[in-house]
């Protein structure tokens, strides 16, 4: 019951991230809203990474960041990084359909290292939380960068607030 709902929430999250992505404009790509942020490009090429930690969260009991080198090209490059994207989510995908609703319940933990950053919790929060929760956050500052910047956000769950005000002029 509760692999079934991630994978459907996966799939259908899996678009409005494609869209998100989609709409970065290359012209805009190296701009960061404070000294301390990521560029634009670097932002969107976290989110395509995210995908990537599917695999090692799902099929490793422990996940070393240290040990798990993943080639991601130039974060100014959005082409790059929506080809980065479509390569991850297939490898995510093919490591969601590996996943037993007992395999939720078994304790994961991530490494850097010698150093523990997560866990050990049973791989299902580890999921909800390190993988699903952790894109929205980021595809949330994306929109934000995306507004910033004058560029059009695409509608993810309906009408964005721009197309609504439009349709009531």
């Amino acid at each position: 019951m509760i692999l079934q709902a991630l994978m459907t929430e996966f799939e259908h999250e899996v678009i409005s991230t494609r869209k998100l992505l989609e709409a970065v404009p290359q012209k805009d790509i190296g701009y960061k809203p404070s000294p301390v942020s990521w560029s634009m490009g670097e932002l969107a090429q976290h989110i395509a990474t995210i995908y990537y930690w599917y695999v090692g969260t799902l099929t490793k009991d422990v996940y070393d960041l240290a040990t798990d080198h993943l080639e991601r090209g130039d974060p100014n490059d959005i082409d790059a990084t929506v080809d980065l994207f479509e390569k991850n989510v297939e490898k995510a995908r093919a490591a969601l359909k590996t996943v037993t609703e007992e395999c939720l319940q078994q304790n994961w933990t991530m490494k850097v290292g010698d150093r523990t950053v997560i866990g050990p919790m049973p791989r299902g929060i580890v999921s909800r939380g390190f993988l699903f929760n952790h894109i929205y956050h980021h595809r949330g500052e994306l929109v934000i960068y995306l507004r910033a910047t004058g560029n059009k956000v695409p509608g993810m769950y309906g009408p964005t607030y721009e197309e609504s005000a439009a349709r009531k002029q």
